[in-house]
């Protein structure tokens, strides 16, 4: 029998949970949806992720709003995927700030990735019709963006790592309490999405560059907090092997379908319970599949190449 396409037949809601990491600075985790984050400044607020719509982010701000009431001055967005970025209205924020090629990302290709993946992943998309139109940002940066945060809170740096789950991910390091929010350049305790990605650079350099910041809690893209300098290693572990048997699986393959083949039993015993494997795997294996095979920057996907792709690997 022909597999739900994608995430469309995952309907049920997650329960959600809120965890105050430090003073002042907060994730929202969901059983594998998406996660965001906020930290308090002196008097303003920088939120972490704006979720897939206007009326999720509104959710997510309620409970927010039980811990602290300060205006929101930044809203600081990963990277370009729809479902970190067309909440970005309800925040009110006075700045939006990305790395400069999620901007790029967006002019290029924002609107086909918001019809692709509110296809893939409906029960994310609450009322969508509350989406006014594409989020952009009114700050974007090359290298680090700093943030002082006031009074005794330090500073909030934003860095970008290199090319991984997209070509503009960004992390954002807080040093006073060696926190790291990671986006989904680390999952803990879910699968992996590459349709975006730069499986060879992520798996070595760019994974290296979000190691050597000594991060003691870590906030991935989605999953569980990862706590303790040992279980920040090893949620940057299970990233690394998950892109290396990858990287293995379908460089050894003959053709597009043994590369999906090999890729799923080679993963499926370790990874195949967590959030989004089964959903994932034939738009990651298709794009290592075009890398290795010279194409240079990711396809385009679209609701149309999304359905073909599914067809031929995972029906």
């Amino acid at each position: 029998m022909a597999k739900p396409f994608a995430s469309s037949a995952d309907l049920g809601e997650k329960e959600q949970t809120l965890e105050v990491l430090a003073d002042g600075v907060y994730a929202l985790t969901a059983e594998g949806d998406p996660n965001v984050g906020a930290i308090e400044g002196e008097d303003f607020l920088v939120c972490f992720e704006a979720l897939a719509t206007p009326v999720a982010a509104r959710e997510w701000l309620t409970r927010l709003r039980e811990h602290t009431g300060k205006p929101i001055r930044y809203l600081v967005l990963s990277h370009y995927h729809a479902v970190r970025v067309l909440g970005a209205s309800a925040f009110g924020a006075d700045v939006i700030v990305t790395h400069d090629k999620t901007r790029e990302l967006i002019a290029e290709r924002g609107e086909q990735d918001w019809a692709s993946e509110y296809a893939r992943m409906p029960r994310l998309f609450k009322e969508p019709e509350s989406i006014p139109g594409l989020t952009w940002p009114t700050a974007t940066f090359s290298d680090t963006f700093t943030i002082d945060l006031g009074g005794d809170r330090g500073d909030l740096v934003l860095a970008y790592c290199g090319r991984g789950h997209t070509e503009g991910d960004l992390v954002a390091w807080l040093p006073r309490h060696r926190i790291m929010f990671a986006g989904d350049l680390v999952e803990s305790q879910a699968a992996l999405y590459t349709g975006d990605a730069f499986h060879r650079e992520w798996s070595a350099g760019t994974l290296d560059r979000v190691a050597s910041f000594g991060a003691e809690t870590l906030v991935g893209g989605r999953g569980a907090v990862a706590r303790g300098k040992a279980g920040v290693e090893a949620a940057i572990a299970q990233t690394r092997d998950f892109l290396r048997v990858m990287l293995r699986e379908v460089g050894a393959a003959g053709t597009l379908k043994e590369a999906f083949r090999n890729a799923h039993r080679a993963l499926e015993p370790r990874y195949g319970s967590w959030p989004i494997f089964e959903h994932c795997l034939p738009f990651n294996v298709s794009r290592l599949w075009d890398e290795l095979h010279g194409v240079e920057r990711p396809r385009v996907w679209t609701p149309e190449r999304d359905r073909e792709v599914w067809g031929e690997l995972q029906s």
